[in-house]
């Protein structure tokens, strides 16, 4: 509970700001009083000075939330194709494979790796991997290395038979779950080490770079956003408290937030249960979650769980629900289905990068409170998406993963949008 008794002290003075904000959505004109931003390129319309004027409003220098005794309000950034271009759980995924670091399941038993995963997947995946040794020969076993890269990237066998079943969709996806769970036996500082490596290469690599593995050839390069760093660094400098989630493993993003200059404490992933020093095949809980039910992780609403739980102290069933305003990230950005929950709490401006997802672009376009701003990708953004975006009717997956119409808090029907912030 690190923030719990700071937050109960100041949710009067972020009440009371969130409604000035709220009543005065356009940009103002900037004082010269707080940090500004640095970086004008990229940003589309008016983007920019909204992001201004919220930290004007604010922040320590101004009248809002930050100008209360005691008190940071918080901002809340998605990791993966968000602050960075590309996925760092798929470059570590990628290193791992290419090097033999994923350990051979427990007694061969690929069912122990998740307990989502079919019997065609474990079927395949031990037809595919051999069954001796610790670790597993997919820096040469092209077989092996295929049959995990396409269930953990496709969530299917290299067949095509769907490979995790029975998971609730507003709280995990077993295709990232199943990251962390394929480190099962190694110590954390193994798995930043192999972080690290990975970072280093996709760094290093051009943009556009592809690297083998198995078969196939995947992304190879990954890029900070010079947009995010410089939104995220005056952020802190008007007194923000910034943090990060992402639904990689948090072992692994803890090694790239430094290059944004958040801490480590400040970023929530999937985080493992360890036994003796070493990472097992469960993740921790929240919530209603225990810690080894592998049923919560940080994507879509364990991600609101997540942050309520580990930014505002919020505890048990009531960290899965939303919060009073005055418990909430006053800015929160991310880039898909993955972020809605979480974007939605915000209360002064949601951010989002255009990847062409249904549900999030549906209530970003919608806009129904002007608290939504949509900003092309920084790097190779996308074109406009030629159809529209059947919010009326399948844009939203339900728990079980049935297909619905996106609704609103009041529960009317979100309509159809077309796509008008894209690349060029």
């Amino acid at each position: 509970m690190r923030n719990a008794r700071r937050w109960q002290a100041a949710a009067a003075a972020l009440a009371i700001a969130g409604s000035a904000f709220a009543a005065a959505p356009t940009a103002q004109a900037h004082t010269g009083a707080c940090p500004t931003l640095t970086i004008s390129q990229g940003w589309y319309g008016q983007n920019q000075a909204r992001l201004q004027e919220l930290i004007d409003s604010y922040g320590k220098c101004g009248k809002g939330a930050g100008a209360a005794k005691g008190h940071k309000p918080v901002a809340v950034f998605d990791w993966d194709n968000t602050v960075v271009k590309n996925d760092v759980g798929d470059a570590t995924m990628y290193w791992m494979l290419r090097h033999s670091k994923i350990r051979r399941p427990q007694h061969g038993d690929w069912h122990t790796t998740s307990r989502y995963l079919t019997d065609q997947a474990a079927t395949a995946l031990a037809a595919a991997c051999p069954s001796g040794g610790r670790t597993l020969p997919t820096a040469t076993d092209t077989r092996c290395a295929d049959e995990i890269r396409t269930v953990y990237g496709e969530g299917t066998t290299t067949k095509g038979a769907t490979a995790f079943t029975g998971f609730d969709r507003r709280r995990i996806e077993p295709q990232y779950a199943w990251l962390a769970q394929l480190m099962n036996g190694w110590r954390t500082a193994d798995i930043k080490a192999f972080a690290r490596a990975a970072r280093t290469e996709n760094l290093a690599a051009p943009m556009g770079t592809e690297q083998q593995v198995g078969t196939a050839k995947v992304t190879g390069w990954v890029r900070y956003y010079d947009q995010q760093r410089d939104l995220i660094r005056t952020f802190q400098k008007a007194g923000f408290d910034v943090w990060i989630t992402s639904a990689s493993p948090e072992t692994v993003v803890d090694e790239w937030v430094g290059g944004v200059g958040v801490a480590k404490d400040h970023a929530i992933g999937i985080r493992s249960v360890t036994s003796h020093g070493r990472i097992t095949p469960h993740i921790k809980g929240c919530g209603t979650v225990a810690d080894g039910e592998d049923g919560m992780i940080t994507y879509i609403d364990g991600k609101r769980c997540w942050i309520n739980q580990e930014i505002f102290g919020v505890r048990g069933a009531a960290a899965e629900k939303v919060q009073p305003a005055a418990r909430r990230q006053v800015f929160a950005a991310g880039d898909s289905d993955t972020d809605v929950s979480f974007l939605r709490d915000a209360t002064g401006l949601r951010l989002v990068l255009n990847r062409n997802k249904n549900e999030l672009m549906c209530r970003a376009y919608d806009n129904n409170d002007g608290r939504w701003i949509v900003n092309p990708m920084f790097i190779q953004p996308k074109g406009r998406k030629s159809a529209a975006y059947p919010c009326s009717t399948t844009a939203y997956t339900d728990h079980d993963g049935t297909a619905a119409p996106v609704r609103r808090g009041d529960g009317t029907v979100v309509a159809d949008q077309q796509d008008t912030v894209y690349g060029g």
